[in-house]
């Protein structure tokens, strides 16, 4: 059992760095459809670019899944506890920016009807809209499949986390060896297991990783020569992996719960827990950093539709550096200043998404 009255900050930077490299890793979706690699252009410094950053940030989901066991395994909360508190901050937000979203690809699709977005006007099309974007159908919604992720993960918590709290160190750490093995299976040997398993399975096993990280006395895991090689040789053999396949996939992408990608987190996750400069950067940068981590789930929720909506108006082509600056800036930079001003307006702080 743990307390966790006071705020550790190389959580706030974890949670900083895991959503931008969640928006970096949607830039880069955008740009690659943009750019239209072919097997010439693949081999350019771009392509090499693209092609490293695209499987090296897909550790950003499993990031947020790791700080979510951090914080919410090991505590000495009741079942209805838990879902009193933990899913309403889910849910809400979901539903408030499902509902704006809505409203604004409605109004954006009347008054501009060349970037066809909506089909039917009138309340039957609002209410199919609407319930497209809950379920991840609606342009730019895409990336609502992690709340629907997430909430399978919170309703089974509280009952990983009792028997966390009466496991010792080598269950947990047997766990997490299949738990790997599982992995292995679904993501790299590719076996037939219904999706439906691995879309539970592989996050809560993630969840149990991050509480483990947290409190794991091993000190292979302080090591800096270790922690440097589980970030940078797997990220190395990915590039190289990848271009073994330029002539079947252009752009491989590896999946985020296979093993490679599942080390370079686990190597992300110690630096930041043992990296002295981290925890004791200044001031202004703390609160930076502090605020992003707070306006992280929000702007989650907020960033692909912004993006979206500005390519289409837009019409972004593929200027690749004005592309990226461009949904860069709008993904993250203006995503996080919309979520910080309405964090202060008392009556829509619990519905934005700021925890």
């Amino acid at each position: 059992m743990v307390n966790r009255s006071e705020r550790i900050f190389y959580f706030d930077a974890l949670r900083a760095l895991a959503i931008l490299i969640v928006i970096l890793l949607h830039v880069n979706g955008h740009i690659a459809e943009l750019v239209h690699y072919t097997i010439h252009n693949i081999y350019t410094l771009q392509g090499v670019h693209q092609t490293f950053v695209t499987n090296f940030l897909r550790i950003g989901v499993d990031l947020f899944l790791m700080l979510s066991g951090a914080l919410l395994l090991g505590r000495s909360e009741s079942v209805k506890e838990f879902y009193i508190k933990r899913i309403p901050r889910l849910v809400k937000p979901f539903l408030f920016w499902s509902l704006v979203f809505t409203v604004m690809l409605f109004a954006v699709s009347y008054f501009l009807p060349g970037v066809g977005i909506v089909g039917q006007f009138g309340p039957m099309g609002f209410l199919q809209l609407f319930k497209d974007m809950l379920l991840c159908r609606a342009p730019g919604s895409v990336v609502y499949w992690f709340v629907w992720m997430m909430l399978a993960v919170y309703i089974l918590m509280p009952f990983l986390n009792k028997w966390i709290i009466n496991a010792d160190l080598s269950k947990i750490e047997y766990f997490l060896i299949v738990w790997v093995v599982y992995n292995i299976l679904v993501y790299t040997l590719m076996l037939p297991i219904p999706p439906a398993i691995s879309f539970v399975v592989s996050p809560v096993g993630f969840a149990v990783l991050g509480y483990y990280m947290r409190y794991t006395p091993r000190r292979l895991f302080t090591n800096p020569i270790i922690i440097w090689s589980l970030i940078i040789i797997p990220s190395i053999m990915m590039l190289i992996y990848a271009y073994t396949l330029v002539h079947v996939d252009l752009l491989f992408i590896f999946e985020r719960y296979s093993l490679p990608v599942t080390l370079v987190a686990i190597g992300v996750f110690c630096l930041f827990k043992n990296t002295e400069s981290i925890n004791h950067v200044a001031t202004p940068v703390r609160k930076a950093i502090s605020s992003v981590a707070l306006c992280s789930y929000g702007m989650y929720l907020i960033h692909g539709q912004m993006m979206m909506v500005t390519r289409k108006i837009f019409h972004l082509s593929s200027n690749y550096i004005f592309d990226f600056l461009v949904l860069f800036a709008v993904g993250f930079i203006f995503s996080w200043l919309i979520i910080y001003v309405l964090s202060k307006i008392p009556i829509v702080n619990d519905l934005i998404g700021v925890k």
